[in-house]
């Protein structure tokens, strides 16, 4: 039986989760604040590979899931409409799709204010100053204001991975790694 392509999945479920709390949040002028909790909680995740793998793990109840996040929620002051949509995540046993939903939403909020969205792929956090200089970067690439989605994967090892719509720039210190390798492999 072949294995099914969980990825698909997860993308439909993060956009229906994301546009309904995009709809939520524009209705109650809520975007930017929830923006603000959705990119904390992003944090806590990137930092966390305990809370990652938390997140992702179909291991645990859904009662252990929805008092944990209610627990990390309170203590990262995440409450409100975030507080809330963890929740629901959380008892609907879709916390595996949260990273998709986040960044879903970010494009979403993005789109709505006239921006296009790039995700960012990086070895480590970058700086607010690295963030200023990649968006100026990537506005005078497109022309217009870039709203920017930055994931951690230190397995990049250093560099960028920037995906801007179907264009992907791919800096990373792997990729160099890997082409070099078979450069070598075709030389010998």
């Amino acid at each position: 039986m072949p294995v099914a392509d969980t990825s698909q999945l997860t993308s439909g479920v993060a956009e229906r989760y994301a546009s309904s709390l995009f709809e939520l949040a524009l209705e109650e002028g809520a975007v930017e604040s929830v923006t603000a909790d959705l990119d904390r909680f992003q944090a806590m995740l990137d930092e966390s590979d305990d809370l990652k793998r938390f997140v992702a793990s179909p291991v645990f109840s859904a009662d252990d899931q929805l008092k944990a996040i209610v627990a990390i929620s309170e203590k990262a002051g995440i409450g409100g409409f975030v507080g809330n949509f963890l929740k629901v995540v959380a008892r609907n046993r879709r916390l595996f799709a949260l990273p998709g939903m986040i960044k879903a939403f970010r494009i979403i909020a993005a789109r709505q204010r006239g921006e296009i969205s790039a995700e960012v792929t990086s070895a480590h956090a970058l700086s607010t100053v690295q963030e200023t200089e990649l968006k100026a970067a990537l506005k005078g690439v497109t022309g217009k204001d870039v709203a920017i989605a930055v994931t951690v994967d230190p397995s990049i090892l250093g560099g960028l991975i920037v995906k801007v719509g179907s264009r992907q720039i791919d800096t990373s210190l792997r990729t160099k790694l890997s082409t070099l390798k078979l450069a070598l492999k075709e030389v010998g």
